[in-house]
């Protein structure tokens, strides 16, 4: 006799089961990329607003955007309202309690149109150093020299030479830059 075991053969049920898993590995790829696919389409970004349109520094989300509303209608009127982050947020928060606004005597915003407009600025500005001391003005601020290390900067910084680089401040719009600012290092 030979020592050959004959197999057995093995049920119908038996081979659908192993079959199972792959049948559910399959499923699960093609939901998968059916899924991919369409979130891609949903978060398209053709026609998104291009970055030299946004205007401000920062995207600014739903919820501060009365804020910055306020902070516009109550500081642009006068001069160019500067974007929260050139300045740290110890300084926004002096100038909102503060009548005294470089010289000139203010009416203060009073709650809750001021809670909203430290909301804005406090999110979109940044902290000061314990070291530090509190920057009133633009070439005081570490900040406002970060965000414009290769530019030869005026001498005194004035908020109203903010124009010559960019053009569209008065717009709140910081991104749009003069032609010889957009090609320069």
């Amino acid at each position: 006799m030979s020592n050959l075991v004959k197999r057995k053969s093995r049920p119908k049920s038996d081979r659908l089961i192993k079959r199972q898993p792959f049948g559910l590995l399959l499923i699960v790829l093609v939901w998968s990329l059916a899924m991919g696919w369409l979130l891609a389409l949903a978060s398209n970004v053709q026609g998104a607003t291009p970055n030299s349109e946004i205007g401000t520094v920062d995207v600014v989300p739903a919820q501060y955007k009365l804020g910055q509303e306020l902070y516009l209608e109550n500081c642009a009127t006068c001069h160019i309202a500067l974007p929260p982050a050139v300045l740290p947020t110890q300084t926004w928060k002096n100038l909102l309690e503060d009548s005294q606004h470089y010289g000139v005597q203010l009416q203060p915003l009073v709650d809750p149109p001021r809670i909203l407009v430290w909301k804005y600025l406090q999110t979109f500005s940044r902290p000061q150093r314990k070291d530090e001391e509190t920057a009133y003005r633009l070439n005081n601020s570490r900040y406002f020299k970060a965000l414009h290390p290769k530019v030869k900067l005026p001498r005194p910084v004035q908020i109203s030479s903010c124009v010559s680089c960019h053009p569209s401040a008065g717009e709140y719009n910081f991104r749009r830059l003069s032609p010889e600012m957009e090609n320069s290092p």
